[in-house]
């Protein structure tokens, strides 16, 4: 058996799969946010590590399998979430600033001033910005008194949460962390393999307490016996994205997987070449296995989930995302009606933060039906702007899209999504990708799996195949296209027009 930790920003969970990756049991426990201030996100690290040993204790005793039948433990964790703690009594100095935490704004826009963009889109492959772990560690050795004379006496240790759960669950044996989540901390250079020692100098980050950079799947050493029971080998340590693009078997270049949340994660392998982007994408990790590194491209839709919500909160035109599918299909089309749900500004490729969302199209025959339709449309024409801009920059097509998340259930969501993308879209029969992800690669790591078997582990449930004729399918994204172009640059300034 292996034994996945997921660590969400919500929640702790943990499932124990079988060897045909089949779930045998899980636990979970939510954890709470809390806001300080506005633009502030925390969590108590030692209530994510309590929770996380609780969910696994409770996976293990409802399968009621002795704990030295675990195998391995595979961890998959939010992403960017940083936390500092005392390397003697392993008590964090400061809560941990979670990955939608936006206080080191002022601080990125710093580092752009500086003209320090370009060379961290270089050697990171990633934008600057308040989401990443970097600025967040710089913050807690700023603010919190002494830290900084106490990091360089190499009396602190710093990482992101996959680190924080290896050494809780090592007794203190190993500080580590794996290349994906490495690789989103801003501090991590692709092409050297390491960290940068230009960039901790500008933050200010000795490199002393940060964690040692290990392949995705590998020896992270093993959880102590006093936890569950037997000593258990960790194997594999993956981002959450980065986890779900594996437990989607995405494996070949030109494969990707979205999951459909409050936003999308749009994540498309591009082997091993760190492809950069020129469109506003992130070249990111995609796992570490052997001695190669694979690439993935990462675009984000701000607004996907969070648009059905508007339909039901703020309209009033459905009960809840459920009936989204049977109000859409009481009309045939959307009769030109197109929304735009840029309510936070637009990300990739256009990064507008001064777009507002906008209906454009309305006659006097357009109908709630017209306008639920063209919201769920929103999504897929969305994620083809993404996708879009992948396949450009990777200069490879897309060779097929796996979904998961709670719009995959909509079936007129899913059928819109491969005909205006001209590309199969494939539900897959697992709904917890992310755990699956992280399982899969602890028991390669582990020998259990052939890397041919994975393919056989997370099936089609529903393939659904373009349906839409190439004039069509163009003519309707330009039209898309159009409108994305006339909500850009809305919201002036002071509001000015």
């Amino acid at each position: 058996m292996i034994l996945s930790l997921d660590q969400g920003t919500t929640s702790s969970r943990a499932i124990l799969f079988n060897e045909s990756a089949g779930m045998i049991a899980q636990g979970q426990y939510e954890i709470k946010q809390s806001f300080p201030r506005p633009g502030w996100v925390e969590h108590d690290p030692e209530q994510i590590w309590e929770s996380q040993l609780a969910a696994a204790r409770d996976a293990i005793s409802a399968s009621s399998a002795p704990a030295d039948s675990i195998t391995a433990i595979g961890i998959t964790n939010q992403r960017e979430t940083a936390l500092i703690w005392e390397k003697v009594t392993g008590k964090p100095i400061y809560p941990a600033i979670v990955w939608q935490d936006r206080r080191t704004a002022q601080h990125c826009e710093e580092l752009k001033a500086q003209g320090m963009a370009g060379e961290i889109a270089a050697k990171t492959g990633l934008v600057i910005d308040a989401y990443f772990s970097a600025t967040k560690l710089a913050w807690i050795l700023d603010h919190v008194p002494g830290a900084r004379e106490r990091a360089a006496k190499g009396e602190l240790m710093a990482g992101t949460v996959d680190s924080w759960l290896i050494w809780k669950l090592t007794g203190g044996a190993v500080h580590a962390t794996d290349v994906t989540n490495a690789s989103r901390t801003m501090l991590y250079n692709l092409h050297e393999r390491r960290w940068d020692s230009g960039l901790l100098e500008t933050l200010r980050i000795p490199p002393s307490i940060l964690p040692e950079v290990r392949m995705s799947g590998g020896d992270f050493g093993t959880a102590d016996k006093q936890w569950f029971g037997a000593a258990i080998p960790i194997r594999s340590v993956l981002g959450d994205q980065q986890a779900a693009l594996f437990g989607h078997t995405c494996l070949e270049a030109g494969s990707a997987k979205n999951t459909y949340g409050t936003g999308c994660f749009i994540l498309m392998n591009t082997g091993t070449e760190a492809v950069s982007s020129s469109h506003g994408l992130l070249t990111t990790v995609a796992w570490g296995i052997g001695d190669e590194l694979y690439y993935a491209l990462e675009g984000s839709v701000f607004v996907a989930g969070a648009a059905v919500q508007w339909l039901q909160e703020g309209l009033g035109l459905i009960e809840g995302p459920a009936d989204s599918e049977e109000k859409a299909s009481e009309v045939g089309d959307s009769e030109g009606v197109v929304v735009v749900p840029a309510f936070t500004g637009l990300g990739a490729p256009y990064w507008d933060m001064y777009a507002r969302g906008a209906v454009f199209g309305l006659t006097r025959g357009t109908t709630a039906g017209h306008l639920v339709r063209a919201t769920l449309e929103s999504l897929a024409f969305q994620s083809r702007d993404v996708i879009g801009a992948m396949e450009k920059d990777a200069g490879m097509p897309l060779s097929g899209l796996r979904v998961d998340g709670g719009a995959v259930r909509n079936n007129l969501l899913m059928q819109f999504q491969a005909d205006i993308l001209g590309s199969d879209v494939t539900r897959t029969t697992y709904a917890e990708t992310t755990a699956l992800g992280a399982a899969l690669l602890a028991g390669l790591t582990s020998g259990i799996w052939t890397r041919e078997q994975l393919e056989q582990f997370n099936k089609a449930e529903k393939v659904f195949s373009p349906q839409m004729g190439q004039e069509e399918r163009e003519h309707r994204y330009r039209v898309w296209q159009d409108a994305v172009a006339r909500t850009m640059g809305w919201e002036k300034h002071e509001g000015q027009h």
